[in-house]
């Protein structure tokens, strides 16, 4: 915070084999990220306690001195918000599910190629992690109705074995859900794998789905499982569902009747237990009377509908969501916690958040970055929210209309818990800076859930 520069992502890759390593390295340092190396675990651990301020690791399973496996226990204990990678090898398909059940984020089989690296780095560099019994899990914030009777839903068909369609625009957070879902159901202690269908050229998406055989096209130099292999007995996460090509749809569809695919390049069936979830932020029933998805796996993808609703539908949960990026930023960076001004709270509230969740998060790295004393002004809000005339902010209602006493009760709070830390939890003082009685202050702060030693800490 308070510096001129964009923080970059700090990633360290752990390989015994040279031009792997360079091959990381350079890729993603001409992505924007910077990248540090070591050529074994013990030389990765050095680095590790010398220098706790990586944002994400890279590690091969099989190593000179200590496995990747080992590396996974160690950083679980006494890094826990590390997120891991793993690198690999045909060979080790078995301990490849034991990295994810350890933790591990995400695997990359060899040979990889730099898409493969970027998407599995971008997806864990941006995910949300909290320790819970030693695993990690991503973190679902939320005060609002809509979100807890969401909550109730994942919790009841958690248990089951159904196929799930998680819906809702971009950036309304569908994958937490489906790891939600994972992780509350029987397969919880088998790999969750997650799979961006649209982010994956058509040609390599079949590949990256049922693997391949040496030789089946340009650049397969090795035998690769690909993702229901990996997923068998676990949770397979396929997003963007709706983008897939119709020859995808018909491979997709023979998986969920039969529970049977073929890698490319080979004749040989082979059979997965996967749980499917699936998520897109498309109308598929749209799609269908286009002929542009097929109706029958519509049918078998969406045996349960999850519908994650778009932040503006839920402003409670705006604030909790805001406090859980800058205590995460804050955190990182061993700096004093920072706050919302209360103009910049007003505007927060009202704004429409088209980009969602991820838009808000994107927003509030922004505003750390630039704000200064450790306060978020408006003027370190983007443009575009701030309000065009008067003093109060636009207020852009949803065809459901604006939930007025919820947006006045958060700007209270706000203003409120930003008061009793300015007074260091004196509450004689600060019912005398926002000109209340010290008794209509206490009784505020009781109806409003308001911790009592707030400030005090």
């Amino acid at each position: 915070m308070n510096n001129n520069n964009t923080k970059k992502n700090r990633i360290l890759v752990i390989d015994d084999e040279e031009h792997i390593t360079s091959f990381l390295k350079e890729t993603l340092e001409l992505s924007g990220y910077l990248c540090d190396t070591a050529e074994c675990g013990k030389e990765g651990l050095r680095k590790l306690r010398k220098d706790n301020g990586y944002d994400l690791l890279i590690t091969d399973i099989r190593l000179p001195d200590i496995s990747g496996l080992e590396i996974l226990e160690i950083t679980g204990k006494k890094y826990p918000f590390l997120p891991v990678i793993v690198i690999t090898g045909f060979a080790t398909i078995e301990s490849t599910k034991t990295a994810l059940r350890l933790g591990a984020m995400d695997y990359i089989p060899k040979p990889f190629t730099t898409g493969t690296v970027l998407a599995a780095v971008n997806n864990a560099i941006h995910a949300s992690f909290s320790p819970i019994r030693g695993r990690r899990f991503r973190k679902i914030v939320y005060r609002s109705h809509l979100m807890e009777q969401l909550m109730e839903l994942v919790n009841k068909i958690a248990k089951t074995d159904s196929t799930i369609l998680v819906t809702g625009e971009s950036g309304t957070g569908k994958e937490l859900i489906a790891r939600a879902i994972h992780n509350n159901s029987l397969r919880s202690t088998q790999p969750f794998i997650s799979v961006n269908s649209g982010a994956i050229p058509e040609g390599l998406l079949e590949s990256e789905l049922f693997g391949h055989v040496k030789g089946a096209f340009t650049g397969a130099t090795a035998t690769t499982h690909g993702r229901f292999h990996v997923a068998d007995g676990g949770t397979l996460f396929l997003d963007e569902v709706g983008n897939m090509s119709p020859a995808m749809q018909v491979k997709l569809l023979r998986v969920l009747q039969d529970g049977e695919f073929s890698p490319v390049g080979s004749s040989d069936v082979q059979t997965t237990d996967v749980r499917l979830i699936t998520a897109t932020n498309i109308n598929l029933e749209e799609a269908m009377s286009k002929n542009e998805f097929r109706e029958d796996l519509y049918y078998r993808l969406n045996v349960i509908e999850v519908h994650v609703p778009p932040l503006r539908h839920r402003t409670d949960d705006i604030l909790p969501l805001t406090e859980h990026f800058l205590s995460r930023l804050t955190g990182s960076e061993k700096q004093d916690s920072c706050v919302l001004s209360s103009s910049s709270v007003s505007i927060l509230l009202s704004y429409h958040w088209p980009g969602n969740v991820r838009e808000l998060e994107n927003i509030m790295e922004r505003a750390w970055v630039l704000c200064e004393n450790n306060v978020i002004l408006p003027k370190d809000l983007p443009g575009k929210m701030l309000p065009s005339h008067g003093n109060l902010p636009d207020i852009h209602p949803s065809s459901d209309g604006i939930q007025l006493d919820s947006l006045l009760e958060n700007i209270e709070k706000h203003y409120i818990i930003n008061t009793l830390k300015q007074s260091k939890g004196n509450r004689t003082l600060a019912a005398r800076l926002l000109g209340l009685k010290r008794t209509t202050l206490l009784a505020r702060i009781n109806s409003l859930g308001i911790a009592k030693d707030t400030g005090r800490k």
